[in-house]
């Protein structure tokens, strides 16, 4: 056998180089220190590799804590786990039971850092090709940061993109140069040597882990301290570690919240009740205001019927104002409460959101949660005087406030109106409507003629102060004063007589009887006693008989004097007398 054709066998570069000269050596300290450092890097990178270089270790559960669960994986210090790495949060676990763990890193407590997940170091391109076949999670050290991320030794060189570091920014990112890290390997090129992993998508998983373990730990009624995430016009999103739940703006506060920027920020640490948890998309519904007393429990107790409160308008409606007399409870001022004078047509005349009002509790009904309150009540009642502020037959002046088919009404003072009757407007004219001659705001002079202070109503009058042909007639006569009239009629007493247009008195039948029976006596003497009146006559010694007035007859004009006048009434008493 010959070697022809064969290329010539090269010498080895171990064959050709020069021996290497001895290093010089080094200063002390410089040695301990390069000592220190390789002694970690060892420990770190294979004192605690099990065999195959795998870092799937069995542990045995050796006690439990409150937050964690400590575990013998065979070596000197125990490996720690978060209970929340289990389901129900570790409720089932107990010492002896044995868990498949894998080593993250140490702890600050110098406990060795375990997860659940299965995690690989490979040695070789064979153990990376398996490792990537499997998806399985690799340990590797960050070495460098370069362009568009980090250099990441996993056994061989791989590329960490920063968008998959699970880092926020590059200052975040830099951090982890020198530290040791979980990944998963996303490309592999055995022939370019081109590997890369991902970072982000471990811990991604890791977290759900967790995640999971807390919601399946969580049950309604829990209290939990969380953060506030987001905030949106129906609530905020609570982060309760990885696990977020929605907190109503309903449930934030016994008050009433409009928006809940108004009393949370995004950051802030709250405690929170599970008050739901939907059993098939399992997500929380949580409760802020659960964790304050109901103010409505006490409220019985705290508010009295007749009691006096200060509050702010909350909120408007058609039908009234709410106030709030403390966070929790509303009461409600209805519209038919808030004045004693003018119709309201809506409570934004008066009141407006924000406004300080003073109130007093007219009802109280805690099952119901309502308390009914009184606006105009603080004011004091106006029909309390009516009486003495406007007796009867005194004169007002106001103005017209609503005409109705029946009337006016006028308004005497605040809170305090009065009846005009149709028939009580005019004395010359019949009206269809009060509008004929009244119209609202218009300032009319009215007398009071009656007062109901039970059901609240004034009787008024315009045409009592509107002057007649009678006042005139009343302002110019005196009682004495002769006077012609017309008689209209004649009854047995009394007789009426027309001294104008639409004037009239009253004369006494008495007086005219008695004159009319003396000349009938007069008419019937005897023949002596004409006699004597003839000699009398004859001698020229006596004057003549005086006339006896006529019986008083209807249509029969004569004269009168007046005997009396009232101005008050408006009457007048007259007496005939001879022409």
């Amino acid at each position: 056998m010959t070697n022809e054709g064969l290329p010539e066998e090269q010498p080895t570069p171990a064959q050709t180089a020069e021996p290497a000269p001895e290093p010089a050596p080094e200063p002390a300290s410089e040695s301990v220190e390069d000592f220190g450092a390789l002694l970690k890097e060892f420990e770190r990178s294979h004192a605690h590799k099990p065999e195959g270089g795998a870092k799937q270790l069995e542990g045995t559960v050796v006690s439990l804590t409150a937050d964690q669960v400590f575990l013998d994986i065979g070596y000197k210090i125990e490996g720690v786990l978060p209970r929340s790495a289990f389901e129900r949060n570790a409720e089932g676990v107990k010492p002896g039971d044995v868990i498949p763990v894998s080593i993250k890193g140490r702890n600050e407590q110098g406990y060795y850092d375990l997860s659940r997940f299965r995690v690989a170091q490979p040695r070789d391109w064979s153990a990376l090709e398996a490792a990537f076949a499997q998806k399985l999670a690799v340990v590797g050290t960050v070495t460098a940061i370069v362009k568009g991320g980090a250099s990441v030794d996993i056994g061989v060189r791989a590329f960490m993109p920063a968008s998959r570091s699970g880092t926020r920014d590059a200052a975040e990112l830099e951090k982890l140069v020198g530290t040791e890290i979980t990944c998963r390997i996303t490309k592999l090129d055995v022939t370019d040597e081109d590997v890369v992993v991902d970072r982000r998508v471990v811990l991604e998983e890791q977290a759900r882990g967790l995640a999971e373990g807390r919601r399946a730990a969580m049950k309604e009624g829990d209290t939990l301290t969380g953060t506030v995430r987001t905030l949106m016009p129906y609530g905020a999103f609570i982060d309760l570690g990885g696990i977020d739940g929605l907190l109503h703006v309903s449930d934030i506060s016994w008050g009433r919240v409009t928006k809940p920027e108004d009393v949370l920020t995004v950051g802030q640490q709250l405690q929170v009740r599970i008050l739901k948890i939907d059993p098939e998309t399992r997500k929380l519904s949580l409760g802020l205001k659960q964790l304050q007393p109901e103010p409505w429990q006490a409220a019985a107790e705290k508010y009295q019927l007749g009691q006096r409160i200060t509050g702010p308008v909350t909120r408007l409606t058609d039908f009234g104002a709410f106030v709030e007399l403390e966070p929790g409870i509303e009461g409600l001022i209805h519209i038919s409460e808030m004045t004693w004078g003018k119709k309201v047509r809506h409570p934004g005349d008066l009141v407006k959101p924000g406004d300080t009002v003073d109130a007093v509790i007219l009802a109280i009904k805690p099952e119901e949660k309502r308390i009914s309150l009184g606006l105009k009540q603080t004011l004091g009642d106006p029909w309390a005087d009516v009486p003495q502020r406007f007796p009867i037959g005194a004169h007002i002046e106001g103005p017209v406030t609503k005409l109705m088919k029946f009337g006016a009404f006028v308004q005497l003072a605040e809170g305090i109106e009065g009846l005009v009757h149709i028939s009580e407007i005019s004395a010359d004219k019949r009206l269809n409507h009060p509008s004929d001659v009244l119209h609202a705001g218009q300032v009319v002079k009215a007398q009071v003629l009656a007062i109901d202070t039970e059901k609240r109503q004034i009787k008024l009058s315009m045409k009592q102060l509107i002057p007649t042909s009678i006042d005139e007639y009343l302002a110019e006569h005196k009682p004495g004063d002769r006077v012609s009239g017309r008689v209209v009629e004649v009854s047995a007493s009394r007789a009426t007589v027309e001294l104008g247009e639409g004037i009239r008195a009253t004369a006494r039948i008495a007086a005219a009887s008695a004159a009319a029976s003396e000349a009938k006596t007069e008419a019937n003497a005897d023949l002596s006693s004409l006699s004597s009146m003839l000699q009398a006559r004859w001698k020229g010694s006596a004057a003549a008989p005086s006339a006896h007035p006529e019986p008083l007859r209807a249509g029969q004009i004569r004269s009168f004097k007046i005997v009396k006048l009232d101005a008050a009434s408006k009457q007048i008493e007259v007496e005939p007398v001879q022409e």
